[in-house]
């Protein structure tokens, strides 16, 4: 069953129709929910064989290319280095999405050795996405005011989005800060200790969010990470008076770029039409973003091309997405609900929201 309500024909191989806006109260295709469950039991396992060779392999090209870009004397050396760097120490990053689903007793080992190889030393360690990205995924909570991350990008001023992009070149500053300056502080100063909890240490996208306190059963494995990231901190703030800014300068600049590419993804991983309400999942399905298309692997690494069936089916493992994806698309047919969050790629995307925003609100 069709309950969107295509406004014209479909221009571009593999988009989806032009549509309407996503409205909260489209009921539930039930028919989708239930073959989305019914159709993938059998490869809703996480596998350590494709996690910790890819995690892993991931981080140590990154670095690599990292050091190479740091160290290279010619300067297209240095940029092809630079550009492995990010593609590659991005891919490492995106695997916070992951643990931030994985069960506990999945993958032994698999969040710690992350956080120690990745998260802190990229100043990003999975706290920050740990018992936060859950709540993106709350039946009652998405698009709404306590989603920490979701605004109405769509139905906001055009000069939103070039500013929700760019001001993630500042994050390698700010994490800086917060581990570096605000974590050691708030061991004396209480006050500010809740304030840096509440404020800085999500990733989170909405202003108006303020994060609880950490359940007790947490505040170990978060204090661990904090103390790890805070150390780390210190460390790269020293290193230009024994090392000159050279390194701290160029990684910053690395870091940057990680930061706005995952911030131009994010930018088109929903359509962002929602004002608030609680969404139906097939709303909130219709509101996310599917680009099955291959190269769109480049931008949207460790399954988040397939960003709506993640919603589908958020307990999904990444390498078990693109086959998700084809046997729920296969059996529902091109008619269907399920198809239309496909989309032809980054651009189409970006181009939708864009001129979302200088049109008329009804």
């Amino acid at each position: 069953m069709n309950n969107a309500t295509p406004l014209g024909d479909q221009t571009v191989p593999g988009a989806a129709p032009a549509r309407r806006r996503v409205h909260a109260d489209i009921p539930d295709d039930k028919a989708m929910l239930r073959a989305a469950v019914e159709l993938t039991r059998d490869i809703n396992e996480a596998k350590p064989a494709i996690y910790w060779p890819d995690m892993v392999g991931s981080a140590l090209v990154g670095y690599g290319a990292l050091a190479g870009t740091i160290l290279a004397e010619t300067t297209w050396v240095a940029w092809a280095c630079a550009v492995v760097a990010v593609l590659a120490l991005y891919r490492a990053l995106l695997f916070i999405h992951e643990i931030s689903h994985l069960h506990r007793d999945a993958l032994p080992g698999f969040r710690t050795a992350w956080n120690l190889l990745v998260g802190i030393p990229m100043l990003t360690p999975s706290l920050m996405y740990e018992a936060v990205h859950t709540l993106h995924h709350a039946r009652t909570k998405y698009g709404t005011l306590e989603d920490p991350e979701y605004m109405p990008l769509a139905l906001m001023k055009p000069w939103s989005l070039p500013l929700f992009v760019f001001v993630a070149a500042l994050a390698p500053v700010a994490l800086l800060f917060r581990w570096g300056v605000l974590t050691p502080l708030g061991l004396v100063i209480p006050p500010l200790r809740r304030l840096a909890w509440e404020r800085f240490s999500a990733l989170s996208i909405n202003p108006q969010f303020r994060r609880k306190p950490a359940d007790e059963k947490m505040r170990r494995w978060f204090l661990f990470q904090e103390t790890g990231a805070s150390l780390w901190a210190l460390f790269l703030i020293s290193t230009p008076f024994w090392l000159g800014w050279r390194p701290l300068l160029i990684a910053m600049a690395v870091a940057a770029a990680v930061a706005v590419f995952n911030q131009l993804r994010t930018l088109v991983a929903h359509l962002w039409e929602n004002e608030g309400e609680a969404m139906t999942v097939t709303a909130q399905y219709l509101d996310s973003v599917n680009v099955p298309r291959f190269i769109a692997g480049a931008w949207a690494p460790v399954g988040l091309r397939y960003h709506a069936v993640h919603h589908l089916i958020p307990s999904m493992p990444y390498h078990s997405l693109h086959e998700a994806h084809r046997r729920i698309s296969a059996h529902l047919g091109p008619e269907s609900t399920f198809n239309e969050s496909s989309h032809a790629g980054m651009w189409p995307l970006v181009g939708r929201i864009a001129r979302s925003t200088m049109g008329r609100r009804g």
